[in-house]
């Protein structure tokens, strides 16, 4: 279904494997300098008496990997039965495997947390064969605490009582202390089996002082076994003592679920007769372009698209377009002038398309007609190159919507799931329920929308944990809203879009913006159609809402201080090109804190995205709370990646190892990038290959 098979591949040292911390590699405990294909995202679960892991990795690019994981543990200290423990990891291959030498990796296991996990290493592995794989490095930290071979610099040793928030940067302690050599094999028996041994430098310290584990021997052994093309099992075993298994599942955006998508081709480009393009006679015609937009009109209901508007003389035609079905812009613009080709007259030979996004122009497109004729069977790359993009207000006037179009009524009744992770009383809780959503266009740029929820079942509301938060209770508070059994209003507002000039957009947003805050949200953004970078700047005069989620509003008076008034940040948007996206905000946070937000993403062609963020204010980590600084994972899949059909519907959510009141955003929707970037060209570009289909 995504192409590799979940053992390992000699090319490159790539595998599919993960070891018992969900970093990829074919050995147990021990890390090794593999990589898993560019792209794959993998979450791997582990047990053994007493020890859970679940681990999500990401191979950010073909060298860089990172994890996320929850760990939890019984009986490890006496202040909890179970201690669960989140940290993230980052390694990168320095150097790749040659004929003659192996390829290298620097790693750094639970760099920011609290420092239970962490270990630092520099390890190597060299092919023998096709099958064999061997592997050597030198460990810090964890990865050097058993048979040290030296020390270099001083190093902080682990306790549960050295007090703190976790979840800092623990620069200081990183590649000093014990370092000790470890090492490993691993075999591919089979083309479905995988044979691994190691020595293994991890002296698990804290377990065996805790007497949850015994270690006789540095020895570990494991069988993997390939269940299916993405799922694979193991067992093995740990130190002479402990058994354990692990289950880890595979999945790489860049592959699409359904090959080639399943919906109708579109129809072929009319190529015009010889000489045809001077007939001129049909301007005279009475009723002729009524008859022809009636026409264009209905050839693009074929497709999905809505004909909002069309100027038409002679020799060029100008269409205003709305796409609610391609989640790839390019395809409704191949899409559009396919039918233009064929419904226009032949003297028609300059075509352009404006995109309407929430009522306000996006970009114009413009493209020959000869080109069109001529491009059709000529690689994507070529159509892309006679496409000329333009902002609309430079482009000049513009078709007016048809009377037709506003107002217009929109709206949906589907499931949502609300999730809550990382409580240590209960680490997944969830609720399901139904939620019916509508839009009413008043007119262009204004919108009145909302959204009604009622939970059907679910244990959110379970969720009772004592909130010491210092700063004012923006976010920590969450759980109350999760109380209510009643219908909810998770948002309901008017908002008006607009364009102030050329290449800057507005928005205006007032009412119960989110199900926690209501009042009024302003934003403008600069954005050229052809750039790959943004700014913009946002306010919000914000108050917050009762728990119920319905009409009332609370005291912004909270234990932790008073909720200001006023919130907002200035951001920058850049594209840095091969599937790279940097996002930076900066100002006042809810709680009144102010600092910044850095958002790195790796978003696919397909429209899949995964990215991380951190946030940094004036609050100090000890006022923060846990955690010290908020931070997070983020992902967007797109449906139409699972369904195989064009559809503009995203699942999105954030990951977060704990939500605190510093840091924290108000939740407005439709804010404006968002809205207009996929009508601009360098994002278009990324999915041209869709354009002829």
């Amino acid at each position: 279904m995504f192409g590799l098979p979940a053992v390992a591949s000699a090319d490159d040292l790539i595998t599919r494997t993960t070891n018992n911390y969900g970093t990829p590699g074919g050995l147990i405990d021990m890390p090794t300098a593999e990589v898993a294909p560019d792209g794959e995202l993998t979450t791997n679960v582990t047990y053994f008496d007493g020890f859970f892991r679940t681990t999500l990795s990401f191979q950010i690019t073909d060298r860089l990997s990172g994890s996320f994981r929850y760990a939890g543990t019984e009986d490890i200290t006496p202040q909890f039965s179970t201690y669960y423990d989140r940290s993230f990891d980052l390694r990168f291959r320095l150097f790749d495997e040659t004929d003659f030498t192996p390829a290298v990796s620097v790693g750094l296991q639970d760099f920011v947390g609290t420092g239970l996990l962490s270990g630092e290493y520099i390890v190597a592995t060299k092919s023998i064969g096709d099958r064999l794989r061997v592997t050597g490095g030198l460990g810090f930290g964890r990865f050097g605490s058993y048979a040290s071979d030296g020390s270099f610099g001083t190093r902080t040793p682990f306790s549960f009582n050295q007090g703190g928030t976790g979840g800092q940067f623990n620069i200081d302690d990183w590649f000093q202390g014990d370092y000790a050599f470890f090492g490993g094999v691993s075999y591919q028996a089979t083309d479905k089996l995988l044979l691994s041994a190691e020595y293994s430098s991890d002296n698990y310290d804290t377990a065996q002082s805790a007497g949850i584990l015994k270690r006789s021997i540095p020895w570990n052994f494991a069988a993997t076994y390939q269940v299916s093309q993405n799922t694979s099992l193991r067992a093995f075993a740990l130190h002479g003592e402990e058994f354990g298994a692990s289950l880890t599942f595979n999945l790489n955006p860049k592959n699409p679920s359904v090959k080639g998508g399943t919906e109708l081709a579109p129809l072929p480009v009319a190529v015009r007769g010889p000489r045809s393009a001077e007939d001129l006679g049909w301007t005279t015609q009475p009723g002729r372009e009524q008859a022809i937009t009636a026409s264009l009109e209905q050839s693009l209901q074929q497709s999905d698209l809505d004909l909002e508007g069309m100027t038409l003389n002679g020799r060029s035609a100008h269409v205003r377009i709305r796409n609610e079905k391609y989640d790839a812009t390019s395809q409704a613009l191949g899409r559009t002038l396919r039918s233009m080709s064929r419904e226009l007259p032949p003297s028609v030979e300059m075509l352009h398309v404006t995109l309407i996004e929430n009522g306000i122009p996006a970009s114009t497109m413009s493209f020959s007609r000869t080109d069109l004729e001529r491009l059709e069977h000529r690689p994507a790359r070529e159509a892309l190159a006679a496409a000329r993009f333009t902002d609309t207000l430079r482009f000049g006037d513009y078709p007016d919507p048809f009377e037709s179009v506003y107002p217009r009524f929109e709206w949906s009744i589907g499931p949502y799931l609300r999730t809550s992770l990382f409580d240590p009383s209960n680490p997944l809780r969830a609720d399901i329920g139904i939620r019916a959503k509508a839009k009413y266009h008043l007119g262009s740029g204004w919108i009145v929308s909302g959204s009604l929820g009622q939970k059907v079942i679910g244990n959110l509301d379970s969720a009772v944990r004592p909130n010491n938060s210092q700063l004012p209770q923006v976010r920590s508070d969450v759980d109350r809203y999760n109380r209510t059994d009643e219908p909810f209003i998770e948002n309901l507002t008017v908002a008006k879009y607009g364009r102030l000039w050329p290449d800057f957009y507005s928005r205006v947003t007032a009412g119960y913006l989110e199900r926690m805050y209501a009042g009024i949200s302003g934003e403008v953004l600069w954005k050229p159609v052809d750039s790959r970078l943004a700014l913009g700047a946002e306010i919000n005069y914000t108050h917050p809402r009762d728990f119920d989620q319905q009409f009332g509003l609370r005291s912004r008076v909270t234990p932790g201080g008073t909720i200001p008034e006023f919130n907002g940040h200035v951001s920058a948007y850049y594209d840095f090109g091969n599937g790279f996206h940097g996002q930076i905000d900066a100002g006042r946070y809810l709680a009144g804190d102010w600092g910044g937000t850095i958002t790195l993403d790796r978003e696919f062609a397909n429209g899949w995205k995964i990215g991380a963020f951190a946030t940094f204010t004036d609050v100090p980590a000890s006022q923060f709370g846990e955690g010290s600084f908020d931070k997070g994972i983020r992902f967007t899949v797109p449906l139409s990646w699972l369904v195989g059909t064009p559809t503009k519907q995203k699942a999105s959510g954030v990951l977060r190892p704990l939500t605190r009141d510093g840091g924290q955003r108000l939740e407005v929707d439709g804010r404006l990038y968002d809205t207009i970037r996929e009508s601009h060209r360098p994002e278009v570009a990324k999915s041209w290959g869709k354009y002829w289909r």
